[in-house]
């Protein structure tokens, strides 16, 4: 697996690790959803790397590149009013 790291930029202010080895990170860094990967190096430098987590039932769909662009397609064209009502009982 090859990991790109983007442009990096410094967050103003500095945190130190509590008695219990916590950092606390800024708020408008962090949301609920999100779990990180973290990396570090010989230098001591640490990364957090934000991760998303879908259910099992979900991979299918990012493990097939031709149905995810169908489905990316779709929603370019729903939120473009690219739409059409259909009657389901007609299929």
């Amino acid at each position: 697996m090859v990991t790109t790291i983007k442009d990096l930029t410094r967050i103003p202010g500095n945190v130190k690790p509590d008695s219990r080895n916590r950092v606390v990170l800024p708020g408008n860094l962090v949301r609920e959803d999100i779990i990180y990967h973290i990396y570090s190096n010989e230098l001591g430098q640490i990364l957090l790397d934000p991760q998303v987590t879908i259910p099992a039932s979900e991979a299918w769909l990012f493990q097939n590149p031709e149905i995810l662009k169908l489905v990316k397609q779709g929603l370019s064209d729903a939120s473009e009013g690219r739409v059409s009502k259909i009657d389901l009982n007609d299929l």
